[in-house]
């Protein structure tokens, strides 16, 4: 009996009962951590990609995101934790032998930027001359001029989460509950409660001053997730529900295909004949729309990624609301993520009626709310029409995942995730030990409260402790190859193309493209 088979009304632990062990063992988890490439100065590196590590288009594990210095370092799915870090480890050991070959610069292990240049001064990822390439390119031009280049420079970890045998349906369940309940991941985990002023410079803001070229929240979490992060007037138009598969598709078909005022009068090209965007819609693709988590899907090459949801459902959920843990040489660490597996989880299990305006509306203001405000004593967050404390809600939902926790420590060995839930309970019950508190902490009693100061610190100090590790030659050799494979792969792509890249970009934006009938692979 699986999940949605358990009798209407049954409890979370008579669901979690329907669970076999099987597929608590073939429980998946990978990692997606994006940093910026920085200076010992703490500026932006303003370097093209490495060409150690291969091509940022074709390489499986290492690539590039919005800027040529934003680097992102990519795991396949894992059965446990401990191998998903291994593997996060060995990737981070062969970026930095890199960037020591070529000089001096670091990864910054901060979510919010370091020191930034202009704005159009920030380099846009490059990725070669092939059409495919040019449309991820041009899709960055088009997030620059609709967003700001400083607000595409943040970095976070994305946490790809997935279980068997769970249908597209159980999936949209657990994504509702997930935005219902994402300020406890909020609270315990960020940590990003201060940011350079360079990040500001232009922009309205509630940011407090700490320091000279410091700005802060006194009780922030996750600037990330707050007013400051992923946010646009545009898409605070769009009302996406995930009631259902069908539902979502076509929300986001609407904002894929709907032209937007502002973006029609930025235009496609320049008058000189360069690209700005991808299109003038609302949306130029899927992955513009911001959301603290997504549904997903692998995609066939030059397959846009809501028609392969549309034609074979979910294959997992993108956690997207993890910010990068300055004190931990990864980003994250395995206690955080044995609690996001029973989180996730719990999100599945739990009873989970549809959104309504309402709740969507409830649960923006309770994001914002947290981000900012998260370790304020008293705090009170929306749950349907009343005011609860949020201490109150993340202790009881804490309580809730205690039986799930065993059950996956029973599964899986070992006692790792009660005593990540234990923890977590810990940190509630006394905020000065959250990651967010300890930053602001840190920086108070070392360095002056400047947040520049202290990430630059971290990330020495980051960056010497893994190169410190011992590095098997098996796997500098392996990565190596897997480098020079991907420059190759680039090439071939780039020598195969024979349409024109006008041509290449109207059929890529097309509606029939989507998942509608009529759809058809494009051709190079």
């Amino acid at each position: 009996m699986t999940q949605l088979q358990a009798p209407a009304g049954a409890s979370l632990q008579d669901r979690l009962k329907t669970l076999t062990r099987g597929q608590l063992q073939g429980m998946r988890r990978g990692i997606e951590k994006e940093s910026l490439r920085v200076q010992p100065s703490g500026s932006l590196a303003l370097t093209p990609h490495p060409a150690a590590l291969g091509s940022a288009l074709t390489h499986p594990n290492i690539t590039t995101d919005f800027s040529e210095s934003q680097m992102e370092l990519v795991t396949s799915a894992h059965k446990s934790v401990e191998t998903a870090l291994e593997e996060l480890m060995q990737l981070h050991q062969f970026t930095y032998n890199a960037l020591n070959d070529l000089g001096d610069e670091m990864l910054w292990v901060s979510s919010m930027p370091c020191g930034l240049p202009t704005d159009e001064t920030i380099p846009l990822a490059r990725y070669g001359a092939s059409n495919v390439g040019r449309v991820k390119s041009v899709y960055r031009m088009g997030l620059g001029h609709r967003y700001g280049r400083r607000m595409q420079t943040i970095s976070g970890i994305h946490y790809n989460w997935s279980l068997p045998d769970v249908t597209s349906e159980q999936y949209f369940s657990l994504i509702r509950n997930f935005r219902r309940q994402a300020f406890l991941l909020l609270v315990l985990f960020g940590a990003s409660p201060a940011v350079c002023s360079t990040f500001v410079v232009g922009r309205q803001h509630e940011l407090q001053k700490l320091a000279e070229h410091t700005l802060y929240m006194p009780h922030g979490t996750s600037l990330r997730m707050g007013r400051l992060g992923y946010q646009s007037d545009a898409q605070a138009s769009l009302a996406v529900s995930y009631n259902s598969l069908d539902g979502y598709g076509a929300s986001l078909q609407d904002a894929l295909t709907r032209p937007y005022p502002a973006y029609e009068a930025l235009g496609i090209r320049s008058p000189g004949g360069d690209y700005n965007q991808l299109a003038t819609t609302l949306l130029q693709i899927e992955n513009e729309f911001y959301g603290t988590i997504r549904p997903k899907r692998v995609i066939f090459p030059g397959e846009r990624a809501l028609h392969a949801l549309r034609e074979r459902g979910v294959e997992y959920v993108e956690v997207r609301l993890m910010d990068l843990d300055p004190f931990e040489p990864l980003g994250i660490n395995a206690q955080t993520m044995h609690f996001l597996d029973v989180f996730l989880l719990h999100c599945l299990l739990s009873d989970s009626p549809d959104d309504t305006p309402q709740e969507i509306a409830e649960s923006k203001h309770n994001q914002h709310q947290t981000a900012a405000r998260g370790r304020e004593p008293g705090l009170t967050l929306k749950r349907a029409g009343c005011e609860v404390l949020l201490t109150d809600w993340g202790m009881e939902l804490l309580a809730q995942c205690a039986p799930i926790a065993d059950a996956l420590d029973a599964a899986q060995g070992g006692t790792f995730c009660r005593e990540a839930l234990a923890a977590a309970d810990a940190a509630l019950r006394d905020p000065g030990t959250l990651p967010s508190a300890r930053v602001l902490a840190a920086m108070t009693q070392d360095f002056d409260n400047s947040f520049i100061k202290f990430a630059r610190a971290r990330s020495a100090k980051t960056q010497n402790a893994i190169r410190s590790l011992p590095w098997p030659a098996a796997q500098n050799t392996r990565l190596t190859a897997l480098s020079q494979q991907s420059c190759a792969d680039q090439k071939k792509i780039e020598a195969s193309d024979t349409m024109p890249f006008e041509a290449y970009r109207q059929q890529y934006v097309s509606a029939e493209r989507l998942g509608i009938p009529g759809y058809r692979t494009i051709e190079r």
